[in-house]
């Protein structure tokens, strides 16, 4: 798949939860157009056509960003406080999706503008509806403004 064709970006430098993931959303149709990367820094090469990513163009950028919180190199909150702050990715939705549970973690989160904070449940079945319910609203239902 192309940089362009990607509508979704995954940052999960955990394998196994990446590919059940990817799984899920193949399920419902979802897991076409998604890229996978796994550390803060790709994240941000990919989302600003830096690096590997320089032929990109940065009106192609996915739609949503399923994003780790902890993450090796640069990690969640760090990603999340560059898109934010730069005007060409402010508006492009940023889920947490993440193991920790911790106060502060979602408190930074939602204060540097995270569009939504999930918890990744333990129970498989519950990951599943989670991520598809993830998928469905943020792909097919909500309408985002043009980049």
């Amino acid at each position: 798949m192309s940089w362009s064709q990607a509508e979704l970006l995954l940052v999960e430098d955990n394998p196994e939860d990446a590919e059940l993931v990817l799984r899920i959303l193949r399920s419902c149709s979802l897991g076409e157009h998604v890229h996978v990367v796994r550390d803060g820094n790709a994240a941000l090469d990919f989302m600003f056509a830096r690096g590997p990513y320089a032929a990109g163009r940065l009106e192609d950028r996915p739609k949503l960003l399923l994003l780790d919180l902890k993450l090796p190199k640069v990690d969640g909150l760090e990603v999340l406080r560059a898109l934010k702050a730069d005007e060409r990715t402010k508006r492009t939705p940023v889920v947490m999706l993440t193991s920790s549970r911790e106060h502060p973690d979602l408190q930074e989160a939602y204060r540097l503008g995270v569009n939504s904070y999930v918890v990744k449940p333990v129970n498989f079945e519950a990951f599943g509806r989670a991520v598809s319910d993830i998928g469905k609203y943020w792909l097919l239902l909500n309408q985002s403004p043009k980049h």
